[in-house]
């Protein structure tokens, strides 16, 4: 069977989850997004045979040659990869995600697609905030989140319901839980604002103990789930 150690890897994160909350006094569930990025197709279809609906992919042409190749399967698509405008159009209809609006601009090509390909629906979409301000990771600025909240909130076709961050690449704790404690800051600060933001999405393979620990209510795991991708 595809991904037969999938089951397993799946509980000991689960079980981590659980620790972790139970340490730092958290209740509330925390979403896990299946990152198939780099692994076959069957690793959709075994996604969801193992309890995980959530898919995430980081790239849109790889994306959509998977969701051709396992049409059929009821996953919900997640795209959390940095989307250029000229691929906004690919969007509606095959993802019900984006977690990586970072501009105005990406946020009102995402808008109009919806328009044009009649879809009813809104997308549901998060603010990619480059919390530790890292020149080669997207995001944008922590400062220019509230006018960015602002202006998406403002569009017809998206709901805008949190933000998503990236820690620096380290095995640091500390510094993993300030990026994500900044973002969760970041959040009480704009819903005092007035915005609903319910969603943090933070934390990934090597740092998802420390995004719980900070309240994360998404992760975005492929690694720890999947093992290594192929090369």
């Amino acid at each position: 069977m595809a991904f037969a150690d999938l089951p397993a890897n799946l509980a000991r994160v689960r079980e981590e989850i659980a620790r972790v909350q139970s340490r730092e006094g958290l209740r509330g569930p925390v979403r896990i997004v299946a990152v198939t990025k780099g692994h076959p197709v069957q690793a959709v279809d075994a996604a969801l045979r193992a309890g995980l609906p959530d898919v995430g992919e980081n790239r849109v042409q790889e994306a959509l040659e998977k969701q051709d190749q396992a049409a059929g399967v009821p996953v919900t698509w997640h795209l959390i990869g940095h989307l250029q405008t000229n691929k906004a159009k690919h969007v509606p209809g095959r993802f019900g995600w984006v977690q990586s609006v970072d501009s105005v601009r990406v946020a009102e090509a995402l808008a109009r697609a919806p328009a044009a390909r009649g879809e009813r629906s809104a997308l549901k979409v998060l603010l990619q905030v480059n919390i530790a301000g890292e020149g080669q990771k997207s995001g944008c600025d922590p400062a220019a989140a509230g006018d960015l909240a602002a202006r998406v909130g403002d569009l017809a076709g998206l709901e805008l319901l949190g933000l998503m961050t990236m820690a620096p690449l380290t095995e640091d704790e500390r510094l993993q839980r300030k990026v994500f404690g900044d973002l969760r800051r970041l959040r009480e600060d704009l819903e005092r604002q007035g915005h609903r933001l319910p969603e943090l999405s933070m934390g990934m393979s090597g740092d998802f103990r420390a995004a719980v620990a900070e309240g994360a209510t998404m992760l975005r795991l492929g690694t720890v789930l999947f093992g290594e991708r192929p090369t």
